[in-house]
């Protein structure tokens, strides 16, 4: 599958700084050892480039850019996981960044799990719909997803001539973009000699980033010789009918505004131990981090500012069922150390008598 490098491009490869640096105009120049670091990872040195990004961010641990550089070195090494992380507390802690959303789909992507890379990339296009690469590889989930829908049709189905058809077209239409793309990195006699490296090669043309690929499809039968093309018949499908809201007192709406904003108070207070309360037990950790990590992490971003002041507005409460909600509001953050302004999602379940956090995510 032809889903972009993590660098997406030799624009976003020459300009990840300055990508990041427009978003938060507010944000100093990179000290000399995050420079020093982005060199070695375009050398391709990629252990003294993981060294030397931590011991900057040891002393600014929440600088986008050395945390940016640090999750494409992580995801350089392989070590996936690990990156993933990285980007999510980024998309956490500035949501205003399409770039991190479009890395985490990426890496998704690369381990199959193509849902959570088309969610990642609608965020992405919810933060900048001019992001032209996140809907791109939009573009390519969605063809990687119809072409595992079609071979199990044909598993299914091994007469079935439409979906051949359809299977094939997808494949060559990857086979184009994989001859493109060899085509594209040929050097051009008139490159420019100080053009930025550019991210989507391996080894010696810059620092390699592996493509996040998608399994190819199994290849489809052979069709049985047509004298033409077989006629592509669409069925007629009735709009489905929406399913009413279900019944729910304004009192239970109430209660789930109130612990919502229950959890804005604690977390403005700084109470971790009622801050983590707030979280089901089986609480969707983002990144698929470990449940312990991820609340010692929190622990330490609620601890370390001098204050912190969390403010919710245009709260919306909307019933799954009646165990289930979903709240969408407008969130602005500020501490001593930074300040911003988001949407966020949350998605709450009934507890006994309590509503508790089962998912949490930034976007509407």
């Amino acid at each position: 599958m032809m889903l972009h490098r993590i660098s997406m491009k030799a624009r976003l490869a020459a300009t990840v700084f300055a990508a990041l640096l427009g978003a938060a105009a507010a944000w100093a120049a990179p000290a000399d050892d995050l420079k020093e670091a982005q060199k070695l990872y375009q050398q391709g040195k990629l252990q003294p480039a993981l060294d030397k990004v931590e011991g900057y961010l040891k002393g600014n641990p929440k600088d986008p850019q050395g945390r940016f550089l640090k999750g494409l070195v992580l995801t350089e090494q392989k070590r996936i996981p690990d990156a993933i992380q990285v980007f999510t507390g980024l998309t956490e802690d500035y949501p205003e960044l399409p770039e991190p959303y479009n890395n985490l789909a990426v890496l998704y992507a690369s381990q199959g799990n193509y849902d959570k890379a088309k969610a990642a990339l609608e965020l992405a296009i919810h933060t900048h719909p001019s992001y032209a690469t996140a809907h791109e590889n939009l573009g390519d989930i969605y063809a990687q997803l119809a072409s595992r829908a079609y071979d199990r049709a044909l598993q299914l189905d091994k007469t079935n001539t439409t979906a051949q058809v359809k299977l094939a077209m997808i494949k060559d239409l990857f086979s184009s973009q994989k001859l493109a793309a060899a085509a594209a990195a040929m050097p051009k006699a008139d490159a420019a000699p100080k053009e930025a490296p550019k991210v989507e090669a391996p080894k010696a043309e810059a620092p390699k980033v592996e493509v996040a690929k998608a399994t190819p499809p199994a290849p489809a039968p052979a069709p049985a010789p047509a004298p033409a093309p077989a006629k592509v018949e669409h069925a007629k499908v009735e709009p489905a009918k929406a399913a009413p809201a279900p019944a729910v007192s304004s009192e239970t709406k109430s209660q789930i505004a109130a612990t919502v904003q229950s959890w804005a108070r604690a977390w403005s207070e700084r109470d971790v131990a009622a801050y983590l309360a707030h979280y089901a037990p089986d609480f969707e950790v983002p990144g698929g981090a470990k449940r312990d990590a991820w609340e010692k992490e929190r622990k330490e971003r609620i601890e370390k500012p001098k204050s912190i002041e969390v403010t919710l507005s245009d709260v919306n409460v909307k019933m799954v069922n009646d165990n289930e909600a979903t709240v969408t509001f407008r969130q602005a953050y500020k501490s001593d150390t930074l300040k911003s302004t988001n949407t966020k999602t949350l998605k709450l379940e009934r507890a006994g008598d309590r509503w508790l956090i089962k998912q949490e995510r930034a976007g509407g």
